[in-house]
C-alpha cells in the first residue's frame, strides 16, 4: 500500500484551554404600573399627576396621599424657633429613637437658664464688669491721706495715729489700752475723693518677725468707708497671725475717709496692746485723685 510522505502529513490542531463561559444576566424589564379601569381621565395625583380612580386614597404610581400636598406650616413663635424648643422630627421607619431620661431634660433646662442669667447679668452690669477687669489689670499707685485728717479714738503716748501713715514700718500706732482693744479705731481722710483698690496693713510694732510678739496683732478690722455722697459702706478685713504686710481688697470709688475699727486681736493679754505699724492705700494710676 502506498504510504504518504511523513513530511506531507498535516499537523494535528493543538487543543487550547479556554475559560468556561459566564452566562449573561437577563436585563430586568421595568414595568410601569398597569392601568386599571377608571384610571383614564380619573383624578390626577397631586404629586406626580398620574390618573387614579376616585375611590383611591393613595396614588397607584407614587403611593403618595391623594388628599393633596400639605400647606405651608404656620410660622412658629420666636421661642419655638430656638434650638431644642422646636417641633421634633418623626423618626423614619426602622430608625430607633434615642432613649432620653427625665434628668437629661432637667439638666438642659438648668444649663439654658444659667446661660440666659449670665447674658442678662452681663448686659445689665456690663459697665461694672468692664471696670472690675480694668481695675484688676491697672497699675497701683500709693495714695497717701491728708495728715490733718488722721485721727484715732485713743493713742498711746508718743505713738499717735499719724505714725500709721508715715510710710515707715518701724513706727507704730497703739490705742494705749491692753487686751484685744475691741471698738478702738483709727481713721484717715483725703483732700479730695479718691478711688481705692487695695489696702496694705502691717500689723505689729514693725515688720521684723522678732517684734511681732511684742504686742497684740489685729485680727478682724471693720473698715467703714465714707464716700463723697455721704454714704458709709462697711467691709470686714481679716488678717493672718505672725505675718508681715498683708494686702486686702478695698475697692470703692469717690472715697473721702476710711475708719478701721478693731473687732478682735491675736495674742491679746493684760500686758499687751494692739499695734499697727503701717496702713497704705493704693488706687488705679489713672485719675486716682492723689
Amino acid at each position: 500500500m502506498p504510504v504518504n510522505d511523513p513530511t506531507q502529513q498535516e499537523a494535528a490542531p493543538a487543543i487550547v484551554p479556554v475559560l468556561p463561559g459566564r452566562p449573561a444576566a437577563a436585563r430586568p424589564v421595568v414595568q410601569s404600573p398597569g392601568a386599571e379601569p377608571g384610571d383614564e381621565g380619573g383624578t390626577p395625583c397631586p404629586w406626580c399627576g398620574t390618573g387614579n380612580r376616585p375611590d383611591r386614597h393613595f396614588c397607584r404610581r407614587c403611593a403618595m396621599s391623594m388628599e393633596g400636598r400639605p400647606e405651608d406650616p404656620p410660622k412658629l413663635a420666636w421661642w419655638r424657633r430656638l434650638p431644642g424648643f422646636g417641633p421634633r422630627r418623626n423618626p423614619w421607619a426602622g430608625e430607633r429613637p434615642r432613649l432620653r431620661s427625665d434628668w437629661s431634660r432637667v439638666v438642659s433646662w438648668v444649663v439654658t437658664a444659667a446661660v440666659l442669667a449670665a447674658v442678662i447679668t452681663l448686659a445689665v452690669n456690663g459697665g461694672s464688669v468692664a471696670q472690675t477687669v480694668s481695675d484688676h489689670f491697672s497699675k497701683r499707685v500709693l495714695i497717701p491721706p491728708d495728715t490733718s485728717k488722721i485721727t484715732a479714738s485713743n493713742s498711746y503716748a508718743q505713738h499717735g495715729p499719724q505714725l500709721a501713715f508715715d510710710e515707715h514700718n518701724n513706727t507704730w500706732w497703739g490705742p494705749g489700752f491692753t487686751g484685744d482693744d475691741a471698738g478702738r479705731w483709727i481713721q484717715a481722710g483725703f483732700n479730695q475723693p479718691v478711688d481705692l483698690l487695695d489696702v496694705v496693713i502691717s500689723p505689729g510694732e514693725s515688720t521684723n518677725a522678732s517684734d511681732l510678739d511684742s504686742s497684740a496683732l489685729p485680727q478682724n478690722l471693720e473698715a467703714d468707708v465714707t464716700t463723697a455722697d455721704g454714704k458709709v459702706q462697711t467691709t470686714t478685713l481679716t488678717l493672718d497671725p505672725n505675718v508681715g504686710p498683708q494686702t486686702r481688697p478695698l475697692r470703692f470709688s469717690s472715697v473721702v475717709s476710711v475708719r478701721f475699727v478693731i473687732r478682735s486681736a491675736f495674742n491679746a493679754s493684760p500686758t499687751k496692746q494692739v499695734a499697727i505699724a503701717e496702713i497704705e492705700f493704693f488706687g488705679p494710676s489713672r485719675g486716682s485723685g492723689s
